[in-house]
C-alpha cells in the first residue's frame, strides 16, 4: 500500500493481520502514510496524585467505594468533597475521564446520609446523559445503603414516576429544558423538593455556551429565586471539561462571585499519541485535497481490522451516515466483518436505539461507532483505544473533549485528526503544534442579552410576582425595573402598589410563557419520520434541520440505509419516507439574505481610502432553494432538484463593511478589472475575515455567519442616498449565528481594523499561488491583468483571485500584521 492508496478511490490491498494500536501505526509508517501526517506527538503518561479517605467519610459511602476497589481519592476529588461539605460552590474543570462525577456525588451522598429530607438537583445537557448517570448513581446509592431514590425527570418519564420524583426521590436528574418548562412554572407542586434543596449540580458546564448558556444563566436566576421563596439556599456545583475560563464561566452562569475553581487533576492518564493527517492535494492549482471523509474511513478501517475499539467523529448527520455506509461496505468486503459491529450515534435516533447502542458499547459488542458531537459528552461507553475526527471540530476544547473519549481506562490511546480543505482545518494543518500547545478557548455567554432576558422575566413573573427591590440574579436593579416597566407598558405584567406602598409586578396575561421560549433556539416540536412501508416512526428531526434534510425527494440516511422523503407534512410535523437503494445522497443548497434593521454604530477606518464599518441589528433570512444529488464514493454531482419550504428568519447583531459605488468604480479602474472580479475578490476577503474573526474570538466558526449583500437591494444593506440609483454597493456581513447575538459581532467591531489586517496576513501567508479553500477559496481561472503591481503579478494563464484580493487591500492601505 502507498500513501496514494490512502486517498484514492480504488480498494486497498489486503491489510496484513494486525493487532493493537502499535502495529497499526507501524504499518502506516511502513506504507508511507506518514508523509501526509503533519503532527505526530506522544503526550507522556501522568501518574496519579491521591490522598487517603478522610476520617469523617460516612460509613456507607466508604463501604460503597471500597466495594468498587477504590481505596483512596484523587486530590481533586478530595478537595471537591471538602468544599461541598463546607457549603461552598465550586467548579471542577479537569480532563475527560478524571472522575468528575465523584467530585459532586461524594458530598451529596454524605449529606443525604445525614439528612433524610435533603434533596439534590442534577442538570445534564441531554436526556441520554441524564439517563446514563441515573443508572450509575442509583447503583452507587444502593451500595452506600441510602434509601433515597434517584430518578430522571424528563419528557419520557411516565406519570407515576413523576409523582414519586416530586414526593420521595432524594436526587432529581433532569435537563435545562425540563427545569425551565416543566418544573419551575409548577414549583408549588415541587414544594417538598425546593424547600429541602441542598445541592444543584450542572454537569458538562462547558457545553453551556452561546445562546444555550445565556438561556441557562437566566433559568438559574429563576431557580435561585424560587429556592429562596421556599426557604432554601443550595450549594451550586459545576463540572466541566477543560476550557480557558472555567471560573469566569461558572460565575457568569450562576450569577455569583464566590465559586472556587478546581482545575488540577489528580487522575492518572496513559500515554496519548496525537496525529494530524492532512489528505494530499489532488488539484494543487486549486488547493483541492482528497476527501477527508474517505480518508477518515480508511484510517478507521485499519484500526477496526486490528481489533482496536474506535470512535469516529463526523461534523454532520449526513457525514456520519455516509462514513457509516462506507465503513460497513469496506469491512464487509475486505474483512468479512458483521455490520452490526459498526453503528452510528447521533441526534435524531429514537431513545431506545441510542440506549441499545450505549449498552452494546459498554459490553464490547460494538467495535466502532461513528458519531456526531452527541458522544463528546460523558456518557459511559466503556473502553475505547482510538478516536478519529473527520474534520476539525472548530475549537481546541471540542477537539480534546473528543480525543479524551479514548484511553478512558489509563491504557495507551490514539487520537487522529483528519483535516478537510476548509480554511480553519488547513490553518491547523499548517500550524499543527498549536493543537498541543495553544491555550484552550473561552466559553462565552451573554445572559443580559435583551431578547433572552425579557423572555425569562416573563417566565419569572408567571412563577412569582416581582416586588420593588427584588433581585434577579446578578442583573442590576435599574435594568430589572426597566425591563419590568417595558413589560408593564405592553400589558404583560401589571404594576400596582402593595400595602406598604411598594410596587409589585403581577403576571397579567392568560398564556403560559415557558412554552414560547426554547432554550436551544429551535422550534419546540421535532418532526417525526415515518416509514410508509411499516407505518412506524423510525427517527425524529429538529425543526431547523428538517428544512435541509427532510424536504421532499431528499435522501434521508439512517443507520446506513437510505430512505426517500415522499411527503413532508409541514403543518403536522411529519415526514413520510420509503426505503430505497440509490447510488447517491442529497445535500441542500441554502440562500442567505441579511437586512439591517438598526444601525447602532458607524465608524470610518483610518485607511488610504474611505471605508466605513457599521455595527447593529440585522434580520437574517435563510431559505433552502434546492438540493444536489451526490454520488456515493466518487462524490460527483449527478443532479439537482427544487425545494419549496418557508423561509427561516432570525434577528441578531452584525458587523458590516460597505464598499460604496464610487470606491467600486475606483477599484475597477485602478486594478483594471471588471466589477464581477472585484466582487469575487471581496467574497474571498470575507472568507478570510470570517476565519480570522472566529480564531481571534476563539469560537467555533459555525457561531459566526457570513454573507455578501447588495446595496442596490431596497431591503438590503445600510445607507440610502437621495437622487439617482446608487448602483451595486457590495457589503460584507459577519453576524452572530444566534438570535439576539451573544456579543461576537460587537467584539469584532472593536477589532475592526485589526481584523482586516489579520485577514490580509492570512491571505498573503498561504502557500497557494492563486487562492485555495485554505485562504479565500479557489479561483475561477481567469487571467491575471498585467496592470497589477509586479510583486502581485503571476503568469497570464494563472488564476488571479488571491493576487487581486491583496492588491485591493493594498489600494485601501490595509497592511499585514507583523
Amino acid at each position: 500500500m502507498s500513501a496514494g492508496a490512502f486517498t484514492g478511490d480504488r480498494k486497498l490491498p489486503w491489510t496484513p493481520a494486525l493487532r493493537g494500536l502499535e502495529e497499526v501505526v507501524a504499518h502506516w509508517e511502513e506504507q508511507g502514510v506518514a508523509r501526509d501526517i503533519v503532527l505526530d506527538e506522544t503526550l507522556p503518561p501522568r501518574p496519579a496524585h491521591t490522598v487517603a479517605f478522610p476520617d469523617d467519610l460516612s460509613v456507607g459511602v466508604r463501604r460503597a467505594l471500597l466495594g468498587r476497589g477504590i481505596t483512596e481519592l484523587y486530590a481533586h476529588q478530595a478537595r471537591a468533597r471538602e468544599l461541598g461539605r463546607a457549603g461552598r460552590s465550586f467548579v471542577v474543570a479537569t480532563p475527560t475521564a478524571s472522575g468528575k462525577s465523584l467530585c459532586y456525588n461524594l458530598p451529596i451522598l454524605e449529606r443525604l446520609a445525614e439528612d433524610p429530607d435533603a434533596r439534590a438537583l442534577y442538570l445534564f445537557p441531554t436526556k441520554a446523559l441524564s439517563r446514563d448517570q441515573e443508572v450509575a448513581l442509583r447503583k452507587l446509592m444502593s451500595e452506600a445503603g441510602l434509601p433515597h431514590g434517584a430518578i430522571t425527570f424528563d419528557g419520557d418519564t411516565p406519570g407515576d414516576a413523576r409523582r414519586v420524583a416530586k414526593e420521595r426521590s432524594g436526587v432529581i436528574l433532569t435537563n435545562p429544558d425540563m427545569l425551565h418548562a416543566g418544573i419551575l412554572p409548577h414549583h408549588a407542586g415541587w414544594a417538598r423538593v425546593f424547600s429541602n434543596l441542598r445541592y444543584v449540580v450542572l454537569d458538562e458546564l462547558h457545553t453551556y455556551r452561546g445562546v444555550f448558556g445565556s438561556h441557562l444563566a437566566n433559568v438559574i436566576r429563576r431557580l435561585r429565586r424560587i429556592a429562596a421563596f421556599h426557604g432554601s439556599n443550595p450549594v451550586f456545583v459545576g463540572a466541566s471539561a477543560t476550557i480557558g475560563n472555567p471560573g469566569e464561566h461558572a460565575r457568569r452562569i450562576l450569577g455569583v462571585d464566590d465559586v472556587e475553581v478546581i482545575d488540577e487533576s489528580g487522575a492518572p492518564t496513559g500515554p496519548r499519541r496525537v496525529m494530524v493527517y492532512n489528505p494530499p492535494l489532488v488539484n494543487p492549482e486549486l488547493g483541492i485535497r482528497a476527501s477527508y471523509l474517505k480518508s477518515a474511513v480508511r484510517i478507521a478501517a485499519d484500526l477496526v481490522r486490528a481489533n482496536v475499539p474506535t470512535l469516529v467523529f463526523g461534523q454532520s448527520r449526513n457525514g456520519v451516515e455516509v462514513m457509516l455506509k462506507y465503513l460497513r461496505d469496506r469491512l464487509r468486503s475486505e474483512a468479512g466483518l458483521d455490520e452490526t459491529a459498526i453503528h452510528a450515534y447521533r441526534g435524531g435516533y429514537l431513545p431506545q436505539q441510542r440506549r441499545a447502542i450505549e449498552e452494546q458499547l459498554r459490553s464490547g459488542h460494538i467495535r466502532c461507532v461513528v458519531a456526531t458531537n452527541a458522544l463528546e459528552l460523558g456518557i459511559d461507553i466503556g473502553t475505547l483505544d482510538a478516536v478519529v475526527c473527520a474534520g476539525y471540530p472548530g475549537t481546541l476544547a471540542a477537539t480534546w473533549q473528543r480525543f479524551g473519549r479514548a484511553g478512558r481506562r489509563e491504557a495507551p490511546a490514539l487520537g487522529v485528526l483528519v483535516t478537510s480543505s476548509m480554511p480553519l482545518d488547513q490553518f491547523v494543518a499548517r500550524e499543527p503544534g498549536q493543537l498541543v500547545s495553544a491555550p484552550v478557548e473561552h466559553a462565552r455567554i451573554d445572559p443580559d442579552n435583551v431578547e433572552i432576558l425579557v423572555q425569562h422575566l416573563k417566565c419569572a413573573a408567571f412563577e412569582l410576582p416581582f416586588e420593588e427591590g427584588d433581585a434577579f440574579g446578578d442583573l442590576p436593579h435599574e435594568s430589572l425595573e426597566g425591563a419590568l416597566g417595558f413589560l408593564a407598558d405592553h400589558g404583560v405584567v401589571h404594576a400596582s402598589p402593595d400595602a406598604s406602598g411598594k410596587t409589585v409586578w403581577h403576571w397579567a396575561t392568560d398564556h403560559y410563557p415557558a412554552n414560547g421560549v426554547s432554550l436551544r433556539s429551535v422550534g419546540w416540536d421535532n418532526f417525526v419520520i415515518i416509514d410508509l412501508d411499516t407505518d412506524k416512526t423510525i427517527a425524529e428531526m429538529d425543526w431547523r434541520s428538517t428544512h435541509t434534510m427532510l424536504h421532499e425527494q431528499a435522501i434521508y440516511q439512517h443507520a446506513a440505509e437510505q430512505y426517500q422523503v415522499e411527503r413532508l407534512d409541514y403543518e403536522n410535523h411529519k415526514a413520510f419516507v420509503r426505503l430505497v437503494k440509490p447510488d447517491y445522497y442529497t445535500t441542500a443548497m441554502t440562500h442567505t439574505k441579511v437586512t439591517v434593521t438598526a444601525e447602532d454604530q458607524l465608524e470610518e477606518l483610518p485607511l488610504a481610502r474611505p471605508l466605513s464599518v457599521g455595527f447593529g441589528e440585522v434580520s437574517v433570512v435563510e431559505k433552502v432553494v434546492g438540493y444536489k444529488k451526490i454520488k456515493f464514493f466518487t462524490h460527483e454531482n449527478c443532479g439537482y432538484g427544487d425545494v419549496h419550504l418557508p423561509e427561516m428568519q432570525m434577528h441578531t447583531t452584525a458587523i458590516w463593511l460597505t464598499f460604496p459605488e464610487p470606491l467600486m468604480l475606483e477599484l475597477c479602474e485602478v486594478l483594471r478589472v471588471p466589477r464581477p472580479a472585484v466582487v469575487d475578490a471581496l467574497r474571498g476577503l470575507l472568507s478570510a475575515m470570517h476565519v480570522m474573526g472566529a480564531m481571534g474570538l476563539m469560537v467555533d466558526p459555525r457561531d459566526l455567519g457570513q454573507t455578501l449583500g447588495d446595496q442596490s437591494d431596497p431591503n438590503g444593506p445600510p445607507g440610502t442616498r437621495s437622487g439617482a440609483a446608487t448602483g451595486f454597493d457590495p457589503t460584507l456581513f459577519l453576524y452572530d449565528q444566534v438570535p439576539g447575538g451573544i456579543g461576537l459581532a460587537s467584539r469584532l467591531f472593536e477589532e475592526r481594523e485589526s481584523l482586516l489586517r489579520r485577514a490580509r496576513t492570512s491571505i498573503a501567508g498561504c502557500g497557494c499561488e492563486s487562492g485555495c479553500p485554505a485562504c479565500i477559496g479557489p479561483d475561477a481561472g481567469t487571467e491575471m491583468p498585467r496592470e497589477l503591481p509586479s510583486e502581485r503579478r503571476t503568469e497570464r494563464d494563472q488564476p488571479r483571485r488571491k493576487a487581486l484580493a491583496i492588491a485591493l487591500l493594498d489600494h485601501l492601505g490595509v497592511g499585514s500584521v507583523h
